[in-house]
């Protein structure tokens, strides 16, 4: 039985549709969140309300790295202590925060906000490539590390930048095979990933 064929009020029905459409939220956990919300007191289904407003309201692209930031450039890209020699490309910001959880990355990244996979219809395009080359064209950095997931479109995207950074004769490296093939860098521990950055190995 689908969501639009059980009988429930309207406004009810137009949200657990909504939810529904969220990531990694199915029909049945659409409909649990909807009557949790109802329950709720309203000050807090405002305040909810509020936050998703505020944030794509006040959320934008880092003009450098793509990363959700509220100032721009984003803190990391203004931070003078990075090491400005690295960029560690991710398929999304929460690859970012997966990354800095080891403490052992103090470069800068670059987020593509997604892989490259024809059968969706996503190319090259689509994804945030061109603003990276740019970056790189100013010889200030030495090393593009890699950090896509180690999966199919991962490997492929990842295969994709190499070729495109190639003619820049900058080091490329890839995460080391400590990540558990399909699986996604935003829930890899800190042990996982350090061991994956600090073993990986130039494409």
């Amino acid at each position: 039985m689908g969501i639009d064929s059980v009988p429930t009020a309207q406004p009810v029905a137009r949200l657990i549709e909504e939810l529904h459409k969220l990531p990694g939220i199915g029909p049945k956990s659409a409909q649990r969140l909807a009557y949790y919300l109802l329950k709720i007191p309203e000050e807090e289904a405002k305040a909810l309300a509020e936050a998703i407003l505020a944030a794509k309201e006040k959320v934008a692209l880092c003009t450098i790295c793509q990363n959700f930031t509220e100032v721009d450039p984003c803190p990391i890209c203004r931070d003078k202590g990075r090491d400005r020699s690295r960029i560690c490309v991710v398929e999304k910001p929460l690859d970012i925060l997966a990354v800095e959880r080891t403490r052992k990355y103090t470069g800068l990244y670059h987020v593509l906000h997604g892989v490259l996979s024809p059968m969706d219809g996503v190319g090259p395009d689509d994804l945030k490539m061109k603003g990276l080359i740019e970056r790189l064209k100013d010889g200030s950095v030495g090393e593009v590390i890699l950090a896509t997931n180690p999966n199919l479109e991962g490997e492929a995207t990842a295969m994709y930048l190499s070729r495109l950074i190639a003619p820049l004769s900058i080091k490329v490296t890839r995460l080391a095979r400590g990540l558990p093939f399909g699986s996604d860098l935003e829930y890899a521990d800190e042990q996982t990933m350090t061991r994956a950055l600090e073993g990986r190995q130039e494409i």
